[in-house]
């Protein structure tokens, strides 16, 4: 099976909170994050188009704050990881934090 992923992916926490909240829910297992956005388990539902406020914890201890979008939600069996399994797309990531995980992804390979 051939990978057609646009970025190259990196695993790294991710604490997001819904747009316009003051709560942050963990989102633990990031499975990958690249410079399009990022795949997380999740013990919430999140419907599609749904806004996220995400912080990307990245291996040096920084972090970047950015937006995404729900994309796609796969359901897990309840034994699982995660009851969701969520896709995210980034819809607004600055350009010093997009130069920032370039770099950071650039490093993993």
């Amino acid at each position: 099976m051939s990978d057609r992923r646009r970025f190259p992916r990196l695993q790294a926490p991710v604490i997001c909170r819904p747009a316009g909240l003051g709560l942050f829910h963990e989102m633990l297992n990031t499975r990958n994050l690249s410079l399009g956005g990022a795949s997380v388990f999740s013990d919430e539902e999140f419907k599609p188009g749904y806004r996220l406020e995400l912080d990307v914890l990245l291996p040096s201890g920084d972090s970047l704050r950015c937006w995404a979008e729900v994309v796609w939600l796969i359901s897990h069996e309840p034994a699982g990881e995660a009851k969701y399994d969520v896709g995210l797309r980034f819809t607004d990531l600055a350009e010093p934090d997009i130069q920032r995980l370039a770099a950071v992804l650039h490093s993993e390979r």
